[in-house]
């Protein structure tokens, strides 16, 4: 059967937000079956078996969560503004997200830990991009002094738990505030590098 691009990112669409509430062992052929209208030729037609459409399901959800993040970032010139505008994301986008079944990376990271070597090591790349991200700006303020020296690993990895792992509290405990909470402590946390 002929691959169609088209046909692929319909399945893609259709089927993340599944493997995104559901985690790859819990959707089955059928809730792909069900979501696309497809028959399981087709859609094995167009992905070599459920892994693939996995992995590009996981894609699609974190480009999707994490595109509108980027463009704000880029959008402010301060070290200090930048870091800012992932609390402020993550504030604003919490309900959606978890309406959507949660954070691609922190889901499909629990689901593949220890099962699927495919998905563990993209969402490692996409948590490496995430810190590289993160270093950069943390490293660009500290050398326009505008941000005090720190270990930018350190507080790099600091920020990303404590963003992770708000949502997964909030999101498991069905307390908002968790999250909030937590990202007024984060946002303190990055008000005293600044250097003034």
């Amino acid at each position: 059967m002929i691959r169609s691009q088209k046909t692929r990112q319909y399945i893609i669409e259709k089927t993340a937000s599944i493997f995104n509430k559901k985690g790859y062992t819990g959707t089955y052929l059928s809730d792909l079956t069900h979501a696309t209208g497809l028959t399981k030729g087709s859609i094995y037609g167009n992905f070599k078996n459920k892994n693939e459409v996995a992995l590009e399901a996981l894609k699609y959800n974190y480009k999707l969560q994490t595109g509108s993040i980027l463009s704000e970032v880029e959008k402010e010139t301060l070290a200090v503004n930048k870091l800012l505008t992932f609390l402020k994301y993550h504030r604003a986008t919490f309900k959606p997200i978890s309406k959507n079944g949660g954070c691609a990376i922190l889901n499909t990271a629990a689901d593949a830990d220890d099962g699927n070597e495919l998905l563990k090591q993209e969402v490692v790349k996409m948590i490496e991009k995430w810190k590289h991200t993160l270093a950069s700006i943390l490293t660009e303020g500290i050398r326009n002094k505008e941000l005090k020296k720190i270990d930018v690993d350190k507080f790099t990895y600091r920020m990303i738990s404590l963003i992770e792992g708000s949502i997964l509290l909030a999101k498991t405990l069905n307390k908002p505030e968790i999250l909030l909470d937590n990202m007024d402590f984060l946002e303190e946390e990055i008000l005293q590098i600044v250097l003034e």
